[in-house]
């Protein structure tokens, strides 16, 4: 029996079908293609407001963001449009949300603990790429497909959208935020390279 690492949100997907069915078939009325394009722009305009420290705006136009990410899917399935162009151009838009919302806070003046946020920041940035290149690297040189592991990115929007929220209370505490996710996705990458190593040598 191969190995799975089981997540929270990733494990536990055959029970929100019933949710991501009424999702696609109330948002049918876009095409995918187009709910992906739109979660650009509103990364952007979270982003923003994020760089300026509005923090509560930034947060609702970021998990809007989130949002917009779980219909794109979802419509695609319940049309029956699901394509590998599609699911390729997802994967891509994923990164440049990520990436444009963790350059926006080098702007939003969090204190620094123990490292330089900054520094946080780029481990942060370089975990969250190498869980998803340790994927894709292992798909283009085995053909093998590895998923999971303890974060995922809807576990990392999860917990980044939390600590934008409460920094509308108090700025540390998207510095937290940003600390646990450092740690965590690079956890989340090392898991998926020992369970492709594993997949491997199978």
């Amino acid at each position: 029996m191969r190995p799975t690492i089981k997540i929270m949100l990733y494990a536990k997907r055959h029970v929100l079908a019933p949710a991501e069915l009424a999702i696609g078939k109330a948002f049918s009325f876009l095409s995918p293609n187009t709910w992906t394009l739109l979660s650009i722009a509103f990364a952007i305009a979270s982003a923003f407001f994020l760089s300026q420290r509005t923090f509560l705006a930034g947060g609702l136009l970021l998990a809007a963001t989130a949002f917009l990410d779980l219909i794109d899917g979802s419509v695609a399935r319940y049309l029956k449009k699901a394509t590998v162009r599609g699911a390729y151009l997802d994967t891509i838009m994923d990164r440049y949300v990520e990436g444009i919302i963790i350059i926006s806070l080098l702007f939003a003046g969090l204190p620094d603990y123990v490292l330089s946020v900054p520094a946080w920041l780029m481990i942060y940035l370089f975990g969250s790429f190498m869980t998803t290149y340790a994927k894709a690297a292992l798909a283009e040189k085995a053909q093998l497909e590895v998923k999971g592991g303890l974060l995922e990115r809807a576990e990392r929007m999860l917990i980044l959208i939390a600590g934008v929220f409460f920094a509308s209370l108090d700025v540390v505490y998207l510095s937290y935020a940003v600390i646990a996710l450092s740690v965590l996705t690079n956890i989340s990458a090392l898991q998926r390279i020992y369970a492709g190593i594993r997949k491997i040598n199978e």
